[in-house]
């Protein structure tokens, strides 16, 4: 038998942003994380992903954090691990598209600060709405990943992913990864997938999956056969349930093959004995909602993310309608081919269940239309894989013109109306972008900042206290 070629699997750790993200709202503080760091440091990870998603607003909204200081202690911390972040395309880490000055500037003032790696995704995988941030990383020497919103349906063929692939690779991106938020991709899918992409791309190719539907180590391991490159895990205390497969299990299960990754399973027990306080403590203060460690087998038979789900339950709830959760399930999928079936991410996947609630507890479809709805049909979020329904495009826009470009082509400038409404609150450069994004969260934060340095107590209160599912 021939000998197999040696190509150690790379692992990108997830503990610091996706980990407590996907577990705990994202609510580990900065203090938490700076202790273990040089241990980190040492273990060899490809990348470790310490930023973005929801811990720009949740820093800010729940933390009281600066979001950039954040970032400038851990990269002082990592001196041989390259720090990644994930981001929303043209939507940056905000829940709207911005102007291309801000995209552009964001992504400028994150690798000034020590970011490596930009994941940039768009939630219709429109790679419009990808070009700009794209563009942006490569001109300041940071390492632009494209990540694929992994969906099923009809028009998701092995070929549509080849060509998205092509695609990302004339756009000059470095690397592709799989973004399976959902937990939908099955491992031997996860086979065939990985090789159409390496017979597309020379590109490298990432895979990021949640252990919400109880198959992620499965796919990582057919996955990382078929010549996936890069995945992502996360340490112990903080893998499994609606976060990522455990990087120790992922490390013993590829010692001695070909896969080898090479680290020391002491030094990863060092760092896992320094994480199990947090999440016992997250357990004993209700944080830690023993509900999300488990299986949820929902997620593959309805092929619906496990947040969506959850969403719609307490929709259906408050409506007084618990008993017509079979039929929304079913009228999920319609609503989808009418948005022209979008992936099913943030926002999406809130987008079409919202609107399936309605359709069914209305008793009539499309009787009320989401604002949200409206901007799908009216092309704001960009062009989706497959055409709108026309007849109920036009029952929700009317006679309005759909958009037909990229949308951001539409929105002027914002930076230096940003500039002028900041100026009494401005203390770093990097305020004009937290203020672009969240005005008043940020607002917000720059009074309690303000406060702390006066020594007056602040009137901030932690308003909400929801997860973030990205």
């Amino acid at each position: 038998m021939a000998e197999q070629i040696k190509k150690p699997v790379k692992i990108t750790e997830t503990v610091l942003r996706d980990a407590h993200q996907s577990l705990i709202a994202t609510r580990m503080r900065t203090e938490q994380m700076l202790p273990i760091i040089e241990k980190m440091d040492k273990v060899g990870y490809h990348s470790v992903e310490c930023w973005g998603g929801a811990t720009f607003d949740a820093s800010l909204r729940f933390l009281k954090e600066d979001p950039w200081e954040r970032l400038r202690k851990i990269r002082d911390g990592f001196k041989n691990t390259k720090l990644q972040m994930l981001f929303r395309g043209q939507n940056i880490l905000g829940y709207r598209h911005y102007a291309d000055d801000v995209v552009e500037y964001f992504v400028q003032k994150s690798i000034a600060n020590g970011m490596d790696i930009i994941r940039i995704f768009d939630c219709l995988n429109d790679i419009r709405n990808l070009e700009c941030a794209v563009n942006a990383a490569k001109k300041e020497g940071g390492h632009a990943q494209v990540a694929l919103s992994y969906t099923l349906g009809d028009a998701y063929t092995l070929e549509y992913w080849m060509d998205m692939a092509k695609k990302i690779e004339d756009m000059g991106a470095h690397s592709i990864c799989i973004k399976d938020m959902a937990g939908l991709l099955l491992p031997y899918k996860a086979t065939e997938l990985v090789q159409a992409l390496k017979d597309a791309t020379t590109l490298p190719i990432q895979l990021h999956t949640h252990y919400t539907s109880g198959v992620a180590s499965m796919t990582y391991l057919k996955a990382i056969e078929a010549g996936c490159d890069i995945v992502d895990t996360a340490m112990s205390p903080f893998a499994l349930g609606t976060s990522q497969p455990a990087t120790e299990v992922m490390v013993e299960t590829f010692k001695g093959t070909p896969y080898d990754t090479g680290f020391d399973q002491n030094l990863l027990a060092e760092i896992a004995d320094y994480f199990r306080p947090m999440r016992d403590e997250a357990l004993e203060s209700g944080l830690l909602n023993p509900r999300v460690l488990g299986v949820d087998i929902k997620t593959l038979l309805y092929q619906v993310p496990g947040g969506m789900l959850s969403n719609m339950v307490s929709q259906l709830k408050e409506m007084n309608a618990s008993d017509k959760y079979y039929e929304v399930l079913k009228e999920i999928p319609n609503v989808r081919k009418d948005l022209g079936e979008p992936p099913l991410v943030t926002p999406s996947s809130q987008i079409v269940g919202t609107q399936a609630v309605l359709n069914v507890v209305m008793g009539e479809r499309y009787k009320s239309v989401t604002k949200e709805t409206r901007a799908v049909l009216s092309g704001e979020y960009g062009q989706t894989v497959k055409p709108f329904n026309e007849e109920v495009q036009k029952k929700a826009i009317g006679d309005k013109e759909p958009i037909t470009c990229r949308p951001a082509d539409l929105i002027e400038n914002e930076l230096a109306k940003i500039e002028a409404e900041i100026a009494p609150w401005k203390e770093q450069d990097e305020d004009v972008l937290t203020y672009a994004l969240f005005p008043q969260v940020a607002k917000d934060f720059f009074e309690y900042r303000q406060a702390q340095k006066t020594k007056v107590d602040p009137k901030v209160a932690d308003k909400e206290n929801g997860a973030y599912p990205v």
